[in-house]
């Protein structure tokens, strides 16, 4: 199976498990007088579309290069994490302010079996996050790991209802508001996760250089390749789901041109071979002083 495959196949699964929680959570959030399962719901409902923005930029960011576009479509990714975060902090602002206009309104006691409720789908969104990032590092894609995060967010917002709930049910009257208060947590709770979707999609645009570890990997496997005598500028920039790498190599001063030029060709075929997530490898040759 291929990293679009594995992508686009644990897309999917957040799509259905986030239809069948969205519509469980509402139904018991009204039955059951909890405000917080409600807001838990909307989350859920903005997922739904999220993930299906993930899944057209998964999709999109796949198509192979073409003329307009020789890098290939990964930019599109973080593009679409944007859109993600943008969801996630709108579902944050409207669950703050209901949450707020609930709190000093006078409202029944949620109801005790609610809280059976909250505990399956928090275990159920705590498996459905580890599967989801799991994939997204499997992928490298920035855009499924937005759509992990959701997921996190979502069996934050149900523990902080859980939390709400126990208290207005344990304390009584006089502390209906606790569910609320809840949901406000949860809200602040989603904004905090918005950003660390956020920073990394920025920083896959600004190509900032936050691949070390594939830096040195890329030098310990072009010290394989006989010919090449060392590595000097490595330079790698995100696209999607592959690493674009601009890359020195040192080679003898003594050989041709046209040997500098295979050797090239060899390092570059190597490189893509040893490391399947390397995209457009350009090397550079050195002539090495000591030759």
């Amino acid at each position: 199976m291929t990293n679009e495959q594995k992508a686009i196949k644990a897309t999917y699964f957040s799509i259905a498990g986030n239809t069948c929680l969205a519509l469980i959570k509402g139904l018991a959030g009204f039955f059951g007088n909890s405000y917080a399962l409600i807001a838990d719901a909307i989350e859920s409902t903005t997922d739904i579309f999220a993930s299906f923005l993930v899944l057209f930029g998964i999709k999109y960011s796949n198509k192979p290069a073409d003329e307009n576009h020789p890098y290939g479509h990964g930019r599109a990714e973080p593009l679409i994490t944007f859109l993600v975060v943008g969801f996630l902090i709108t579902s944050a602002t409207i669950i703050g302010y209901e949450s707020v206009a609930n709190i000093g309104t006078p409202h029944e006691l949620p109801k005790s079996w609610t809280l059976y409720v909250l505990g399956a789908i928090i275990i159920w969104k705590e498996y459905s996050f580890r599967l989801v990032m799991k994939r997204s590092k499997q992928t490298n894609s920035t855009s499924l790991a937005a759509d992990a995060w959701h997921h996190r967010s979502d069996a934050i917002t149900s523990v902080a209802a859980f939390v709400g709930i126990t208290i207005a049910l344990v304390m009584g009257k006089g502390y209906e508001s606790a569910d609320d208060w809840a949901a406000l947590f949860a809200a602040f709770f989603i904004l905090y996760n918005s950003y660390k979707i956020f920073r990394p999609a920025l920083g896959e645009i600004m190509d900032e250089n936050l691949h070390e570890d594939l830096v040195e990997e890329i030098r310990v496997k072009a010290l394989l390749v006989p010919g090449i005598l060392g590595t000097e500028k490595c330079f790698i920039r995100k696209a999607g789901m592959k690493y674009h790498v601009d890359l020195h190599a040192i080679v003898s001063a003594k050989i041709s041109v046209k040997e500098g030029h295979d050797l090239a060709h060899l390092l570059k075929d190597t490189l893509r071979k040893e490391i399947p997530e390397l995209g457009h490898v350009l090397i550079h040759v050195e002539p090495d002083d000591y030759s």
